[in-house]
């Protein structure tokens, strides 16, 4: 008796269609690398303790010496106590921006970020996206809770004014945006330094030394570039005016929004030419 064999399966060649992960994905992603990763909660929480305790300080040594703050003045006096903590809490953002993406290149990770989105840009905007909104939230949490300390301590020496009042309200919302968008800045910094040490130095050297080296220049169109600067915008959207030249808070987030389109328009183009 003959045995016949079954005929063998085709096979058919196998044609990559792309990686398959949606953006979607790519979010649920870079939100398990950054929580999953012990100095984003440090950072984090070092945000929100600087702020409670700057607005506790600032609130109790406030002398008065008896004089009465008008009732139009008390909620811009309560907005600048519970937003002080933000001056410098952008410094830790920048660092954690940083390494947000310049960790990836140390450990080698970012090869496998890139090979899951080949096409790259997704990955930066997923980590940019994730980074910007829990960046808000703490600064929010951060900024809500500085006036729940501030209030009590202002209210005993007679300056009162509801969460709820604009002149409140929105400067701490100001203050919360301008953290999220120091971290996404750093983060394209990061991104284009590819490396920690360098990364950190350049954000804070641009939040933090660049205004304070540029003011010290005796020079007209040193002082008329001030308010143009990263920090110095930033900190006028919430009412620490520092060289604003009186701008609007619209126009000052502006200028804050062209400093992080700048960098994250360089990372992407060196993410798309670079090998990782």
């Amino acid at each position: 008796m003959t045995t016949i064999a079954p005929a063998p399966a085709p096979v058919r060649a196998f044609q990559p269609t792309g990686s398959g992960l949606s953006f979607g994905g790519v979010l649920r992603s870079e939100w398990i690398k950054l929580r999953s990763v012990r100095s984003t909660i440090w950072s984090y929480a070092t945000v929100i303790v600087i702020s409670l305790g700057m607005a506790a300080l600032m609130s109790a040594s406030l002398d008065l010496g008896g004089t009465a703050i008008p009732a139009g003045e008390q909620a811009t006096w309560l907005a600048q106590a519970a937003t002080f903590g933000v001056f410098f809490g952008q410094l830790v953002v920048a660092v954690l921006g940083v390494l947000a993406i310049s960790g990836e290149y140390s450990t080698g990770m970012i090869r496998s970020s890139i090979t899951a989105t080949p096409k790259r840009l997704p990955m930066l905007a997923a980590k940019a996206v994730v980074i910007f909104v829990c960046t808000f939230v703490v600064g929010l949490v951060s900024t809500v809770g500085s006036y729940l300390v501030a209030a009590p301590i202002l209210a005993g020496k007679g300056i009162n004014a509801g969460l709820t009042d604009p002149d409140v309200l929105l400067p701490l919302l100001g203050g919360a945006l301008y953290l999220a968008l120091v971290a996404v800045f750093a983060l394209g910094i990061g991104a284009i330094l590819r490396s920690s040490a360098g990364g950190i130095a350049a954000a804070l050297g641009v939040v933090l030394l660049l205004p304070i080296v540029l003011s010290m220049i005796p020079a007209e169109w040193i002082a008329d570039l001030l308010p143009y600067l990263l920090s110095n915008a930033g900190l006028a959207i919430f009412g620490l005016d520092l060289g604003s030249a009186g701008f609007e808070v619209w126009q000052n987030v502006l200028i804050v929004l062209g400093w992080v389109a700048a960098s994250l328009a360089g990372a992407a183009v060196l993410l798309k030419r670079r090998d990782a």
